[in-house]
């Protein structure tokens, strides 16, 4: 499921701020009822007792839904949708009996249903623009038939019958409806995609905290990116240095497989990176952006995001917006990936930051092999999988030969040069699944999946050949034992004792050569007669 379709859906005023504005838009109409009514006294339509006993309902009513909604927040809705209704017959009423068609009531009416488009939402806005008509058209007919007090032609002021004058404040009613009802839409919109932006981005953000490598963190900001925004394409470029940045990701239908020389002054990711500003270019340029462009041939309206982490530019984001022809991407949504971009950038420098100290804590400093403690969690890792699936797997203790001498002899320095220079060429001759690791002092373990005890003895005899051949001085010779699970021993303990035993027989017949363990062979001897 992509990162959009999981961003719950929020409305634009919560409705615990409708119900409040729209309690204070009520008490704020009983002030003016009371001043209408008292300047309309001459002209009211029954007592003034009467109006203040349904002014008073009316605010009863409007004070227990309130107080309902405090109590107990379930049903704000229907609370909320009921007294916009009772403030149609309220208002309707009030109208009425302060003059009907002249009353100066009516353009109450108007605010409501302006403050209702605003506060609810411009569907809302509109209904209660077709109640407040529908309830002027009961009223006008009431009178008309004879129900409520007829209203004479001397009581209506102004030009036209009473209907004409009706038609015409309607018409001015459904204007303002419209005209509020448009403007909220599109005021709406906007706030609406702001906030679903900003809840994508939180989303996002959450997710990154649960990213610990830099290869999910880019692959969670592409997503983030591309589901949010719709993008066709979109790659993420960046390395921890900043210099020759690298794909980490990339979200749609890129050439796989290219590999292309850093972006040289003239490329849009070199002016994004160094400028640390945002590029909009309508088409990659084939002889500046070559790699950019064979990555993603044919791109149109590309947006490139500098990567920025603690003041330094570490890569740049570049996103392909499927637009219309001459159409231009819109501020909101540059403004918003440059937001996505910053929080992916210290994710980033995070999880590089993580990985290195993960590679310290796992890698021999000296060497930079891996360390005795790698080595027995990846042997026992390997011992685990190859019990399930069936599978040999062998180890090789190496051991440089006569390497105190050489210390004595050439010094320390020269010592670890040798160390560092029989752990390089063990690591460039053994296969990319083995582990290398230095074991203690001058000796090396060499984990070797899926091998028998043949294959081991080979493979080991050509590294030892191929250290005995490497340049640089002093020279050194290695020796070494090996051993085979399950053959030779059934758990790693007993696979480095067996293994470790087959290196001291190389010792002692002489050095620089290889020793399969014999362990195998003295189980399968039959046991002596007592």
């Amino acid at each position: 499921m992509s990162t959009a379709a999981k961003i719950p859906s929020a409305e634009v005023v919560p409705i615990a701020d409708r119900t409040r504005y729209m309690q204070a838009f009520r008490l704020a109409l009983l002030p003016v009822v009371a001043i209408v009514a008292w300047l309309s006294r001459s002209s009211l339509e029954g007592t003034p007792t009467g109006l203040a006993a349904v002014t008073a309902a009316y605010l009863s009513l409007s004070l227990v839904a309130h107080l309902a909604w405090r109590v107990s927040r379930r049903g704000g809705l229907y609370l909320f949708s009921g007294m916009l209704i009772a403030d149609g017959l309220y208002l309707a009423w009030a109208s009425y009996a302060t003059g009907s068609g002249g009353s100066p009531l009516r353009y109450l009416i108007i605010l409501h249903i302006i403050a209702v488009a605003l506060l609810a939402s411009y569907r809302t806005g509109m209904k209660m623009a077709l109640w407040h008509s529908l309830l002027l058209l009961v009223v006008y007919y009431g009178q008309d038939g004879g129900l409520l007090n007829p209203l004479e032609r001397s009581d209506a002021p102004g030009p036209g019958s009473p209907f004409e004058q009706l038609l015409a404040f309607s018409a001015v009613l459904w204007f303002v409806a419209i005209a509020t009802a448009t403007f909220s839409a599109i005021n709406e919109r906007e706030l609406r995609r702001r906030r679903y932006d900003l809840e994508a981005l939180a989303l996002m953000a959450t997710r990154l905290e649960d990213q610990t490598d830099s290869a999910t963190a880019a692959n969670t900001l592409l997503t983030a990116v591309h589901g949010t925004f719709g993008f066709e394409r979109a790659l993420l470029f960046a390395s921890p240095d900043g210099q020759a940045p690298t794909l980490l990701a990339h979200v749609g239908d890129v050439t796989r497989g290219v590999r292309g020389p850093p972006p040289d002054e003239g490329s849009v990711l070199y002016q994004a990176m160094v400028t640390r500003t945002t590029q909009l270019v309508s088409a990659a340029d084939v002889d500046d952006d070559t790699w950019l462009s064979v990555l993603v041939p044919d791109a149109r309206n590309l947006l490139v995001v500098p990567l920025s982490a603690e003041g330094h530019a570490i890569g740049a984001l570049v996103a392909e917006h499927g637009m219309r022809r001459g159409s231009r991407i819109e501020r909101r949504i540059v403004a918003t990936v440059e937001r996505f971009a910053s929080h992916g950038a210290l994710a980033l420098r995070n999880a590089w930051l993580l990985e290195q100290v993960q590679e310290l804590a796992s890698t021999d400093g000296l060497t930079g092999v891996a360390n005795r403690y790698t080595f027995q969690q990846r042997l026992v890792r390997e011992l685990e999988r190859a019990a399930r699936a069936g599978d040999d797997v062998s180890l090789a203790m190496i051991d440089i030969d006569h390497f105190k001498k050489l210390n004595d002899a050439h010094g320390h320095q020269a010592g670890d040069g040798v160390l560092r220079r029989v752990a390089a060429t063990l690591s460039e001759h053994c296969r990319a699944y083995d582990t290398v690791a230095r074991y203690g002092g001058e000796e090396f373990g060499l984990i070797l999946p899926a091998t028998d005890r043949e294959e081991t003895r080979e493979l080991v005899e050509r590294l030892r050949q191929e250290v005995a051949r490497a340049q640089g001085e002093p020279r050194a010779t290695i020796s070494a034992g090996i051993a085979t699970f399950p053959t030779d021993a059934t758990d790693p303990e007993q696979l480095v004792a067996a293994a470790d035993g087959a290196l001291y027989e190389s010792k002692r017949a002489g050095r620089n050569r290889v020793t399969a363990s014999a362990r195998h062979l003295r189980a399968a001897e039959p046991p002596a007669l007592a």
